[in-house]
């Protein structure tokens, strides 16, 4: 595996995203038990989503909270059907787009992009289950070892 390049001097070690929700306690309940992500405590009141494939992103209490109006993280899954299935046996209901062809679950079926079925949190970020082939070839093919 090749190592990210960065500017020269920078040092830069890693990298994080992070966003905002009005209640820490409901988002941890959110992400832990409905998508089932390890949520760890981040210090000073934040959280830290673990998500598959080692990366984290930091989740921050922000009371005057607005959602973003653009998908702020996306869940590459193998089957999309599965993935929207159990999502809404817990109680999750996904999002409607006009002009946008999504079928009755509401899965978009574009086929110039990935299978993809938006939601959101309890804060109202807009989250997405998708499915691309080229990506899950990428993520199955790629060990981990060095090159």
């Amino acid at each position: 595996m090749t190592e990210p390049q960065t500017a020269p001097g920078l040092g830069i070690l890693a990298a994080f995203s992070g966003f905002a929700v009005p209640d820490i306690d409901t988002a941890r309940a959110f992400y832990a038990d409905t998508l089932g992500l390890t949520v760890r405590d981040g210090g000073m009141g934040l959280l830290r989503l673990e998500l598959p494939g080692g990366a984290e992103v930091m989740v921050y209490p922000k009371p005057d909270h607005v959602p973003a109006v653009f998908t702020i993280l996306n869940f590459a899954v193998g089957d999309i059907d599965a993935a929207v299935d159990a999502l809404l046996a817990r109680g999750v209901s996904f999002e409607r787009y006009p002009g946008s062809p999504q079928d009755e679950k509401g899965i978009a079926r574009d086929p110039r992009g990935p299978q993809i079925a938006w939601f959101t949190d309890p804060a109202g970020n807009i989250l997405s289950v998708l499915q691309n082939d080229v990506l899950q070839n990428d993520v199955l093919q790629d060990d981990g070892a060095p090159e």
